[in-house]
């Protein structure tokens, strides 16, 4: 299989996968969105995230922060959302190494449009908050959701160009890098030179790790583990902790795969020989020495995959199945009982839709349109503008990391920014709802009735 065919078929799964996740991610936005506006179970469901959280061993609490443990709802979003992030520095790493960012001339359209879908967004919301007190969450309306705005492409099935679906992809990595760097800058204080100091020593023996190849996942667990403790403590956002870990983990592999096809085949001789195909052909229990050559294939298949792309593909299932729907029903409970209807469109709300609809799409179309029309970088394959605006308009799909970053931004204990923190995230939900409709049917009037890749 070619180098192109490898990264073809990488952007399939990691397509195919972020698909699935976003019917999941959707139940439990509407779940949460259902239960906190129940009067009998809002009351249980607002307590239930304060429950503190406590890993004991002696009187150390792993999950403490500043010696107080952590509740239910920051163990989700530092800790959990922390392995999110980590998977998104695996998958960061995979594509500059193999996959779309691995080629400059590729990668360079989805890059120009992502970082216009991030200067748009926050231009706009500057303009809106300008001299008011809300002025501080201008970086919400800069995130796309990979598993949002693929998955409403997936509902269009092979009507989308492969080309669009890899630009789309490619673009919300670009974004993720955009909003990791963000959160690192625009979100730390108090810092603690001390255990930043300590967490660089271990990042460093976990870089040392991956250069010399050491393949124990379990190294990079518990020394991440430790790195994202000290990260808490700092204070700099932990997630950022995941984020680096992963820029550690090897790529490389111990045996090269021609290596391994000969092991197995090796190991395969073996059974034929021995054997026959007659007695093969029955169920019989193994001999010990079949024991062993099907051990040896094990062995071997542990070697030929590397560290990354185990941990990406294991990753997948618990952050798309687990982490993001839980993360999604702990902050996307919106009380709007006491909310007046046209509150949903001022203030901060406003400023977020207007956003992610208007500067998502204006940032991301009008840099890809100077891009190819500069020539800096061609139209993707069987594309056309309209195409290209209207999977612009999905970028608007902000939900996950907008949310992540509106919790960092209103995050307060003052009963004002819950306020704010619930109109911020109304405004996202409403702003990535119309993004995402919008796009759909725009698309769905734009492509080509058939199969657009045959």
């Amino acid at each position: 299989m070619s180098n192109n065919n490898n990264i073809f078929y990488a952007a399939q799964q990691a397509i195919r996968r972020h698909a699935t996740g976003s019917n999941i991610l959707i139940v439990a936005t509407t779940l949460a969105l259902i239960v906190v506006n129940v009067p009998a179970l809002s009351g249980y469901y607002l307590d239930f995230w304060t429950q503190p959280v406590r890993l004991q061993i002696g009187d150390f609490n792993v999950f403490s922060h500043g010696g107080h443990p952590m509740n239910l709802l920051a163990f989700i979003n530092d800790a959990l959302m922390a392995i999110f992030f980590f998977s998104i520095g695996l998958e960061i790493k995979r594509e500059v190494l193999v996959g779309e960012l691995s080629s400059f001339r590729k990668a360079l359209l989805p890059i120009i449009g992502a970082i216009g879908g991030m200067v748009m967004p926050v231009l706009i919301f500057s303009w809106f908050s300008a001299g008011t007190d809300y002025s501080g969450g201008a970086a919400i309306p800069m995130a796309t959701d990979i598993a949002f705005s693929i998955g409403v492409l997936a509902m269009l099935g092979s009507r989308v160009p492969v080309s669009l679906k890899i630009f789309l992809t490619t673009l919300a990595v670009a974004d993720d890098i955009g909003g990791i760097i963000v959160i690192a800058t625009c979100y730390s204080s108090n810092i603690e030179l001390v255990y930043l100091l300590v967490a660089a020593g271990f990042l460093a023996i976990l870089a040392l790790g991956g250069v010399m190849s050491i393949q124990s996942k379990g190294f990079y667990f518990v020394l991440g583990a430790v790195v994202w403790f000290l990260f808490l403590n700092s204070g700099i956002h932990p997630t950022i902790a995941g984020v680096l870990v992963a820029f550690t983990v090897p790529a490389k592999p111990v045996f090269e795969p021609m290596k391994y096809i000969k092991m197995i085949k090796k190991s395969m001789d073996h059974f034929t020989v021995a054997e026959g195909e007659e007695a093969l052909s029955k169920r019989t229990i193994l001999t010990p020495e079949q024991m062993n050559w099907l051990k040896e294939v094990e062995h071997a298949s542990d070697k030929v995959i590397s560290p990354l792309q185990e941990l990406e593909d294991n990753l997948h299932p618990l952050v798309n199945y687990f982490i993001i729907p839980l993360f999604a029903f702990a902050n996307a409970g919106i009380y709007l009982l006491d909310m007046e209807p046209v509150s949903a469109f001022e203030g901060v709300s406003l400023a977020i839709i207007c956003g992610l609809l208007v500067g998502k799409f204006v940032g991301i179309f009008s840099f890809s349109w100077l891009a190819i029309k500069l020539k800096l970088a061609p139209m993707p394959a069987n594309s056309t503008w309209s195409m290209l605006a209207s999977v612009s308009m999905l970028g608007g799909i902000g939900f996950t990391v907008s949310i992540f970053i509106a919790t960092l931004s209103f995050g307060g204990a003052s009963a004002h920014m819950h306020d704010l923190l619930n109109h911020a995230k109304l405004g996202i939900v409403i702003g990535s709802v119309l993004s995402g409709v919008l796009g759909y049917i725009w698309l769905h009037y734009t492509l080509p009735k058939g199969d657009a890749n045959a």
